[in-house]
Parts: C-alpha cells; sequence; structure tokens
C-alpha cells in the first residue's frame, strides 16, 4: 500500500487483535497510550486521520475517566459499532486487571520478605516525587491566569486544613467555572492543547471528509436503549452483592464507592486518588496509607489506565477483610478488584457510547468546558495535598513524633530530579529507585 491509497477497512478480528495487543504495551500514562494509538492508528495502519483523531481525544478530555481508554472505545465504536468499542475499552483494561491481580497476590503474600520490602522501600519515595511532577504537569497546562490559580489554591486549602470531601470540592469549583464562564469567559475558555491537526499521514480509513458511518448518527430509540443496559447492569450487579453480603457488606460498599469515584475522575487518576484515599483508607479502612502508596507505585510499573489501582486497592480490601473467609484470601482479593474495576470502567463506556453521536453539540461549547476547566484547575490543589500526604508517611513512617528517614528523603530528592530536570520516564524512575531502596535496605540488614 502507497501512500496515496486509501487501506482497507479492518475487519472485526483485525481490531480486536490490535486492541488485545494495545492492552499489553500500554504503558507511560495517558500521554504515552495516547502516543502509541496515534502511531499504530493515525500513522501505520491510518485507520483514522489526524483530524478525526484528535476530534474524539478533545470530547474525552472533557470526560470524568481514563481518556486514553476511552479514546480506545471511541474509535472502536467508529469502527465497529458498540460491540467494537467494548471490545477495545475492555481489552484495554483487562489485561492490567490480570497482572494487578498477580502483584497484588504476590505483595500480600510475600510483602514482608526482605527483598519485595526492600524495593518498596525504595519505590515509595519515587512515587512522592511522580505526584508532585504530575501536579507540576498538569498545573502548568491548566494554570492559565490568576483566576484558576486561585481556584487552585482554594482547592488546596479546602481539602488540607479543612479537610473537606473532594466531591464537595469538585462541585464547588464546577459552579465557580460556569459563573465565571459567563463573567470572565477569557479566563476560563479550555486551553488547545491537542490543537488541529498538523499533518497529512495519506488517506485513511475514516478520513477528514468521510461521511458518519450509519451507527454514529443520533437516534433517540439507541439512546434510550443504551440508558436501559447500563441501569440493568449497574443494578443488575448491585443487587448480586446485596443478596450476597447485604448493604455493609465489603463488596457492596466498594461498588457504591467506586461508582461515584468514577464520575470524579476530571483531571486523571491522580485527581480521583485523594478521594479514594478518604474513603479507602480513612473511612472504610480497606487498606493502610502505605498500602495505598506501594498500590500507586505498582499501578504506575503496569500496562494500562494509573486509575486501575483501584484493583490493588479492592484486592487488599477483599484479602483483608476476608470476604469469601479465611481459606480464600487470594480468591477474594481478585473478586474484589473485578468488582471494582466493573463498578469504575462501566461509566466511562456509557459516556462514550451515548456521548458518541453527540459530539459536535458540545465541543467548544465554553458553557459546557468552562466547569471543567475551573474543575481541572482545583483538581492541581488536590494533587498537591496528596504528594504532601505521601510525603508525611514516607519521610515519617512512625510519625513527627518519631526518626526523620534521610535515605527516603534522598531517594525522593534523586526521583525530583530525573523527573523534573532530566526528564527521565516514570518506570526507569521507579526502577532505578527500588534497587536504590533494596540495596540501603540490605546495609541497614547487615551493617
Amino acid at each position: 500500500m502507497t501512500p496515496t491509497d486509501r487501506p482497507r477497512s479492518p475487519s472485526f478480528r483485525e481490531a480486536f487483535a490490535f486492541w488485545l495487543k494495545l492492552g499489553f504495551i500500554s504503558f507511560g500514562g495517558p500521554a504515552g497510550q495516547i502516543a502509541v494509538m496515534h502511531q499504530e492508528l493515525v500513522e501505520r495502519r491510518r485507520w483514522i486521520s489526524e483530524r478525526r483523531f484528535l476530534h474524539a481525544l478533545n470530547y474525552c478530555m472533557v470526560l470524568p475517566g481514563p481518556e486514553a481508554q476511552q479514546l480506545a472505545t471511541y474509535i472502536g465504536w467508529l469502527l465497529h459499532r458498540s460491540w467494537g468499542g467494548i471490545v477495545a475499552g475492555g481489552l484495554f483494561v483487562l489485561p492490567s486487571l490480570f497482572i494487578l491481580v498477580a502483584l497484588s497476590w504476590i505483595y500480600m503474600d510475600y510483602g514482608q520478605t526482605p527483598l519485595v520490602a526492600g524495593l518498596f522501600y525504595g519505590i515509595k519515595p519515587a512515587v512522592t516525587a511522580i505526584v508532585l511532577h504530575a501536579a507540576h504537569r498538569i498545573g502548568s497546562r491548566a494554570l492559565k491566569n490568576g483566576a484558576l490559580w486561585a481556584i487552585a489554591a482554594a482547592a488546596f486549602v479546602a481539602i488540607f486544613v479543612l479537610n473537606l470531601p473532594f466531591p464537595l470540592i469538585v462541585l464547588a469549583a464546577g459552579v465557580a467555572g460556569a459563573v465565571g464562564g459567563r463573567v470572565a469567559p477569557q479566563r476560563f475558555a479550555m486551553g488547545g492543547g491537542h490543537g488541529a491537526a498538523q499533518h497529512d499521514f495519506g488517506p485513511a480509513v475514516i478520513d477528514d471528509d468521510t461521511p458518519p458511518p450509519a451507527h454514529t448518527r443520533h437516534r433517540w430509540s439507541r439512546f434510550a436503549g443504551i440508558c436501559a443496559a447500563a441501569v440493568l447492569l449497574w443494578v443488575g450487579a448491585m443487587a448480586a452483592l446485596l443478596a450476597a453480603g447485604g448493604w455493609s457488606g465489603t463488596l457492596t460498599q466498594m461498588g457504591w464507592f467506586f461508582t461515584k469515584a468514577a464520575m470524579l475522575t476530571f483531571g486523571g487518576a491522580y485527581a480521583v486518588l485523594p478521594y479514594v484515599y478518604q474513603g479507602a483508607v480513612e473511612q472504610h479502612q480497606w487498606l493502610t496509607a502505605p498500602q495505598m502508596i506501594d498500590g500507586l507505585a505498582l499501578g504506575e510499573t503496569t500496562p494500562g489506565p494509573l486509575i486501575m489501582v483501584v484493583a490493588f486497592v479492592a484486592f487488599v480490601g477483599g484479602w483483608t477483610h476476608e470476604v469469601l473467609g479465611p481459606g480464600a484470601l487470594a480468591a477474594a482479593g481478585a473478586l474484589a478488584a473485578t468488582v471494582v474495576t466493573f463498578f469504575t470502567f462501566l461509566p466511562s463506556f456509557v459516556f462514550i457510547l451515548l456521548g458518541g453521536p453527540l459530539v459536535e453539540s458540545t465541543h467548544h461549547n465554553l458553557r459546557f468546558t468552562a466547569p471543567l476547566t475551573a474543575i481541572t484547575a482545583a483538581v492541581v490543589g488536590v494533587i498537591v495535598n496528596l504528594a504532601l500526604f505521601f510525603a508525611y508517611h514516607v519521610l515519617w513512617p512512625r510519625g513527627f513524633d518519631g526518626p526523620f528517614d534521610t535515605a527516603s528523603a534522598l531517594i525522593a530528592i534523586g526521583a525530583g530530579v530525573a523527573l523534573f530536570r532530566f526528564k527521565r520516564g516514570v518506570m526507569e524512575v521507579i526502577a532505578a529507585s527500588a534497587v536504590i531502596g533494596l540495596l540501603v535496605s540490605l546495609a541497614r540488614h547487615f551493617f
């Protein structure tokens, strides 16, 4: 096929093979995952033009949930109808779920051995630097003027000083954005972070001038059908959990909590982690604060969306609460991880399958995007609070009354320099920090 030939439309089987492959190679967070999809789908296979790719991405950017997974769902739906979207989005998540369940089992069974404990000793301070770097990365893109800086500062004070719940902060930021979009629209216009298409890679299956496929046209009957199917899936799953363990059962509470969390993931996984911490660590006590840090480290080193850290949270909660009894701890963890993954990602599929045909009516609409711009600004303040929370538990592992961990501080500083100054990748930083942590632990053990 030459660059001027229009490629043939991929079969469902070909698309299935690609989405499966993507699920195993989607490292590097959303930026890396989107870059891989662009290279494969726009440049190499030419299944979709760059302009149409960016159009879909800009829609996914304003939705709650992992934008890379939603983008895969969107393109899969565009190519092969609803089942194409479900397969694309599902395969983006499933490999990560299987890998995280296996790693979580190793962590719970062997986490106290000197080897594993030493590796995590180095990883924890690196995670602190990674979260701070995430706040800087999002802030440099989102905080474009004094009004947005003020919203970020107010969000930090609200969660750090006043200990207000994350949903209330999101709601307040959204209201501020809605008002600001009317009073000072130029300050709340969403930045063109992904802009317009800049390159022409040749004709594509879904090109700039390709008429929308018949299945992408809005029909109220289809809209109602998807809503009904989503409600039935959610109600059916919750009813099964209620029948098995009652409303206070661990799995039921996980399903309800992570349904709410799924609606709050504006600005990426780091945005919702403080809410997950408030609920999973403080309220329900499914895991401890140090375990939460370890889970984020595991999430950073596995393929798939970072929000998959919730699978680790659920695995530990299912294990420690013995939801299947004391003789089936690993099975309980795996079941809890699966339940939470279902409730976390169900809304993402619904948003794409429902909203895809309506993209044109919402895109670049300031009334729609101004609240989201303000929420993203608030998220920066919340993430800074998360970095301080991690720093406290890493640098003073026994509380402020205990000793300061100088070695952890040096590892955190080194990780920060690698990320900020030398632009090293997250996985490189975690790997190097893990090795240093192991060496420090061995030195302390033998000397």
